[in-house]
């Protein structure tokens, strides 16, 4: 007889795959709302930010690091800079506006901060160019040494 612990097992992998994508891919959008002026634009606005500016550099990482995440292509190190972008993000934009995120609308900028640092601890899983790459690396480092 299966326990729950044991079918729940089956899908760690497809659920470790959907907690690294599915937020990479929402954040993605405000990248692009950000930089391509798509899905409303910046503010709302239908425009976009000015590239040089502190929400510039804010939509190239949400938008072209985010997208490392979701391929999950150097996977640890670019989590590690969406964790931090949203950090920065709910110090600069939120905690200004109260202490408590329930009042200041940071909820959003804390949780995706605590997901992506647990992506950049986990790594991208095996459902990722990361294993891809590195099982290519680690087999032909092992043929190498066997020649």
């Amino acid at each position: 007889m299966r326990t729950a612990t044991t079918l729940l097992d089956r899908y760690r992998v497809v659920a470790g795959t959907l907690l690294r994508v599915v937020p990479a891919l929402l954040l993605m959008q405000h990248g692009a709302q950000k930089l391509f002026g798509v899905l409303g634009g910046a503010g709302g606005s239908g425009g976009t930010v000015p590239l040089g500016s502190l929400l510039g550099l804010g939509g190239v990482l949400e938008f072209f690091v985010a997208a490392l995440v979701v391929l999950g292509l150097f996977t640890r190190p670019a989590a590690f800079l969406l964790a931090g972008e949203m950090a920065v993000a709910y110090f600069i934009g939120h905690a200004p506006k109260g202490f408590w995120p329930i009042q200041n609308g940071g909820e959003p900028a804390i949780l995706n901060c605590f997901v992506f640092f647990f992506i950049a601890a986990a790594g991208a899983g095996p459902v990722s160019a990361d294993a891809l790459v590195f099982r290519e690396g680690r087999a032909r480092r092992h043929d190498d040494l066997g020649a």
